[in-house]
């Protein structure tokens, strides 16, 4: 059993290095890992190189052609059965695969497998936590605009995968559509795991222009998905809650607040989280 994990990179020269390094320092160790470079401008193709790691393997050619592009890109290149999703700019627990991989094979029917996350700081500094419900989302609650599944954990089939690809003129809201259009197909079985295994920098998507943009493409989403799941006047009620949202955005922003949206969402840590956590960035850190 091995896995293709994926790491696409823009620019992520503060972050890469540890990332790779929570890769090589898993529990699970058959796999490969495909660093995908999207044009960066800074040190990010360079400190990917500095890696000897006969199962790594990075593709760049120079162009910038958004995240969407290249998580199909990844899909594509996938020599295994299963594929992992990682950003960057993040780390996962050593264990977050092998336990992963355990969920898949023990339930032939579910194609993918995502966890709960560490909400974590620019300085790798634990901030919170989120732990998301286990159940199956149905396309009406998607379309809610809120959903349980933490794309950057995410563990799939790479069967589902090509069945399933990303829209590439979707940025910022390519998950979203990709769960939604699944569970439209009825192609949508899947595990939340409730321990958080994965460590977000959170911090890094509160940003205005980000968070415009994102909600403004979920807008378009809905209104190309909705018919024949909700009515026109739900439809519309789920748009002014963004039209809403933005309007939040922008408050805050100029009030210089936006720490504020950062702990609205996660949850406060017990001294065991911060413990289990700094052990992880320990075992992490070990590698040279």
């Amino acid at each position: 059993m091995y896995i293709s994990i994926g790491i696409p990179f823009f620019n992520a020269e503060k972050y890469l290095e540890d990332a790779i390094k929570s890769v090589l320092a898993q529990t699970f160790q058959n796999w490969e890992l495909i660093l995908v470079d999207d044009g960066s401008t800074d040190r990010s193709l360079e400190i990917a190189r500095s890696f000897a790691d006969p199962r790594i393997r990075i593709i760049s050619d120079g162009y910038n052609r958004r995240l969407p592009y290249r998580l199909n890109q990844i899909i594509n290149e996938a020599k295994h059965d299963f594929i992992a999703r990682m950003d960057a700019d993040d780390l996962m627990a050593v264990d977050r695969l092998e336990k992963q991989v355990k969920v898949l094979n023990e339930n032939p029917q579910i194609d993918l497998v995502v966890t709960s996350l560490y909400s974590i700081g620019n300085k790798n500094e634990i901030l919170g936590k989120r732990i998301f419900s286990n159940h199956q989302m149905q396309p009406k609650e998607i379309l809610q605009g809120l959903t349980n599944l933490l794309h950057p954990s995410l563990l799939a089939r790479k069967a589902w995968c090509q069945r399933n690809p990303y829209q590439e003129n979707n940025c910022l809201a390519e998950d979203y559509e990709l769960w939604l259009s699944a569970a439209i197909k009825n192609d949508f079985n899947y595990v939340v795991m409730q321990e958080p295994l994965y460590f977000y920098r959170e911090v890094e998507n509160i940003k205005k222009e980000k968070m415009i943009r994102g909600y403004n493409t979920q807008i378009e989403v809905i209104k190309k998905y909705y018919k024949n799941i909700i009515s026109d006047i739900e439809k519309n009620k789920i748009i002014l809650k963004f039209e809403i949202k933005k309007i939040i955005v922008r408050i805050l922003n100029f009030l210089n607040l936006m720490q504020v949206l950062q702990i609205h969402r996660i949850t406060s840590v017990s001294d065991q989280d911060k413990d289990f956590y700094a052990s992880q960035l320990e075992l992490i850190g070990r590698l040279k």
